[in-house]
């Protein structure tokens, strides 16, 4: 079968045998494939990921000396099924898939790790326990973003955003828009985008965003004024001590009431959720500069260098920040539905399409911001350019 090969940061069409599934397994041909921004990055600086997931306790991630072939965001028809394997989904029927793949007692990240293939190719081989048929006769190019669609809809999910939230978005490459695009899902009613790249902008106003704002001219924190943000450390102190004093004045034992009002959640004071989806160094600790106090930091990007923060000013402004890896099975299932059921329109992010012999004109054509969003790989395409 034809593949796409990735070594020392250089992409190559090889020929490479068949993958043949084991017990448990499917072999997959691959209808569509996404170009995710992690690809972008391992494929210049997988030992450095590699570093650090080795230090989580996972040794299988790619290294550049190896033939890695990448795809994690795909979609495929069932053409046959492992040993001893139940005959299920039948064959022809069109399937995604949390991309992870056992090899003997090990298990590894599919399209990240040179002991499990990715989409880049022809056909792979994905575990049948975790492939879901694509229903209600949905696209294989829609059905290929339930991966990165997924990892959006965990990063909302991990936010605890409400209805009446205000959340912003920084950032609009593929997982930002991603996020908006699961915010308006989620109900939020209220989402603010920011990006420097007009066409960006343009995009995320497309998802959904309710407010774009440049940086370059404006502050997507200051777009959010006039929802009872506090904005300074004296407007919390003058909050606290002027509650107490309009309840000592009306004779009332204040602390009585501060916990009624605790238990409702009325004493918990208003602040945004803002995702940060750039993985720039810098970015998160000029959000905790620039955002409100008590402001929920979701960090979404993946920041490739070392970073720095200042804890004393997240400390003296109480910002919360939280972290997101991936999704579970549960948010990949419940993320397939929703685009299905047109509850998410992921048509935006889609901005072109190449064949295998593309893939390296594709990674140069997403470092323009301006241009594209998510590029999918169609394996059965002789498009070179985008």
């Amino acid at each position: 079968m034809k593949a796409v090969s990735c070594s020392n940061a250089q992409l190559d069409v090889v020929d490479l045998p068949t993958p043949v599934p084991a017990k448990g397994q499917l072999l997959i041909d691959v209808l569509r494939c996404g170009i995710c921004g992690s690809d972008l990055h391992a494929r210049r600086h997988c030992d450095e990921v590699a570093e650090v997931m080795a230090e989580t306790g996972y040794d299988g991630f790619m290294r550049s000396d190896q033939h890695v072939v990448m795809g994690h965001e795909f979609c495929g028809e069932v053409l046959d099924h492992g040993p001893r394997t139940r005959k299920a989904p039948r064959p022809g029927t069109r399937v995604v898939a949390v991309p992870l793949v056992r090899r003997g007692q090990a298990v590894h990240a599919i399209g990240l790790s040179e002991s499990a293939p990715g989409g880049y190719a022809e056909h792979m081989v994905v575990e049948q326990s975790l492939a879901l048929p694509v229903p209600n006769g949905l696209s294989a190019d829609a059905a290929a973003l339930t991966e990165p669609m997924a990892v959006a809809w965990h990063a909302v999910r991990r936010g605890e955003v409400r209805k009446r939230d205000v959340a912003i978005v920084i950032g609009c490459g593929p997982i930002g828009l991603a996020v908006v695009c699961m915010l308006k899902a989620r109900g939020v009613r209220t989402v603010i985008a920011s990006d420097f790249s007009p066409g960006r902008r343009a995009l995320a106003t497309r998802c959904g965003a309710d407010i774009v704002v440049d940086p370059a001219q404006g502050s997507p924190y200051a777009a959010a004024a006039g929802h009872g943000h506090l904005e300074t450390a004296p407007e919390a102190f003058g909050l606290a001590i002027g509650t107490v004093e309009k309840l000592y004045r009306a004779r009332l034992p204040w602390w009585h009431v501060w916990r009624a009002a605790e238990a409702v959640g009325a004493a918990t004071p208003k602040r945004p959720v803002v995702f940060e989806c750039v993985g720039v160094p810098g970015v998160i600790d000029g959000i905790i500069a620039g955002a409100p106090l008590f402001t929920r930091v979701v960090v979404v990007g993946v920041c490739m260098g070392t970073d720095a923060i200042r804890p004393a000013m997240a400390i003296n402004k109480e910002t919360d920040l939280r972290f997101v890896f991936g999704y579970t099975p549960m948010e990949f299932r419940d993320t397939l539905h929703m685009i299905a059921e047109g509850k998410v329109d992921v048509s935006p992010l889609i901005t072109g399409t190449v064949g295998l012999g593309g893939v390296a004109n594709a990674f140069d054509a997403l470092a323009d911001p301006a241009k594209h969003a998510k590029i999918l790989i169609d394996p059965k395409s002789a498009l070179q350019e985008v």
